[in-house]
C-alpha cells in the first residue's frame, strides 16, 4: 500500500487525541473513514473534522466488548464492500503500583487495551487479507519498549500489543497474504490520556495528569499523525514516535536489564510528586 486514496480504513478510539488525528489526516489523503469511539460527543466533533472527504461513518463502539466488535466488523465490512486497513487505537491508562491497584480498574485496562486490540484485529483480519491491498496497525507505546514504576498495568498491555502484532505480522508473512503490519509506539503526544486515566488510591490523579501534561507531552497528535502514516505507506513494520521515544529505545538497548535500575533511581523523587500525603 503506498496511498490512502480510496481506502476503507477503520480507526477507533477517534473522539479525540491521536486518533482524531489519524482520521483527519487520513481523510485529507483521500481515504473513506469507519470510526469508532464510546465517546459519542467526540466522535461527532471528530467525523465533522473529517467533513468533506469521500465517506465518513461514525459508530459508538466499546473495543473491549467481543459480541460488538464482532458485530461491527461485519458491518463495517458490508457497507464498504471491503476493509483495507484498520488501526487499532483505543487505549487508556492506569496508573499506582500493581499492589495497590484494585482488579476492576485492571480488569478495564486489559479490556481496553489488549482485548480491545485482539477484538479488533481477528475480526477485521480476514476482511484485510480479502482486500488484496490491506495493512493493520496497532498502537503500543513508548511503555511498550521499556518498563516504569507505576505503570506495571499499563506496560503489560502494551507489550502485549507489541508481542501478538509482531506474531501476527511473521503469521502474515508465511502465510503470503497481502497484509502490512505495523506497530506504533508513540512517546509523549499531547492528548488527554492522562486526564482520562484511572489511578489508585495513593496517586494524587491531577498531579499525575498535570506531570504528563506539563512536562512529557511534547508532541501535537497532528504530527504524530503524520509520523505513523508516513511509517504505515512506507511498509514499516516498527514506528517510533517522537525524539523521547527513539531516545528511550537506544538507551533500554545500550543497557539491557540494568535499565531499571537506573529508572527506579530517577523515579523515587518523581514518585514523591505524585503520590498522595
Amino acid at each position: 500500500m503506498r496511498s490512502l486514496d480510496g481506502k476503507v480504513v477503520v480507526i477507533t478510539g477517534a473522539a479525540s487525541g491521536i486518533g482524531r488525528a489519524l482520521a483527519v489526516e487520513a481523510a485529507a489523503r483521500g481515504a473513506l473513514l469507519a470510526l469508532s469511539d464510546v465517546d459519542e460527543a467526540g466522535l461527532a466533533r471528530t467525523a465533522q473534522a473529517c467533513a468533506g472527504t469521500r465517506e465518513v461513518r461514525a459508530d459508538r463502539v466499546d473495543v473491549a466488548d467481543r459480541a460488538a466488535m464482532f458485530a461491527y466488523a461485519a458491518d463495517v465490512a458490508a457497507h464498504f464492500g471491503r476493509v483495507n486497513v484498520l488501526v487499532n487505537n483505543a487505549g487508556v491508562a492506569l496508573h499506582g503500583d500493581l499492589e495497590d491497584l484494585e482488579y476492576a480498574d485492571l480488569d478495564w485496562i486489559v479490556g481496553v487495551n489488549f482485548w480491545g486490540v485482539l477484538h479488533g484485529t481477528k475480526e477485521f483480519l480476514p476482511h484485510l487479507i480479502a482486500s488484496g491491498d490491506g495493512h493493520l496497525v496497532t498502537l503500543s507505546s513508548l511503555y511498550g519498549l521499556l518498563s516504569m514504576p507505576g505503570q506495571s498495568a499499563y506496560n503489560a498491555t502494551k507489550y502485549a500489543v507489541r508481542g501478538m502484532t509482531e506474531a501476527v505480522r511473521e503469521e502474515l508473512l508465511i502465510a503470503g497474504h497481502p497484509v502490512g503490519v505495523t506497530v506504533v509506539h508513540p512517546g509523549g503526544i499531547k492528548t488527554a490520556i492522562a486526564r482520562s486515566a484511572r489511578t489508585s488510591a495513593k496517586v494524587d490523579h491531577d498531579a499525575a495528569a498535570r506531570l504528563f501534561d506539563e512536562k512529557l507531552a511534547t508532541m501535537p497528535p497532528e504530527k504524530a499523525a503524520r509520523i505513523i502514516w508516513r511509517g504505515v505507506l512506507r511498509g514499516k513494520p516498527r514506528v517510533l514516535v517522537g525524539m523521547d521515544a527513539h531516545l528511550i529505545h537506544q538507551f533500554a538497548r545500550l543497557t539491557g536489564a540494568r535499565y531499571q535500575d537506573v529508572v527506579a533511581r530517577v523515579h523515587r523523587g518523581l514518585g514523591d510528586r505524585i503520590e498522595r500525603s
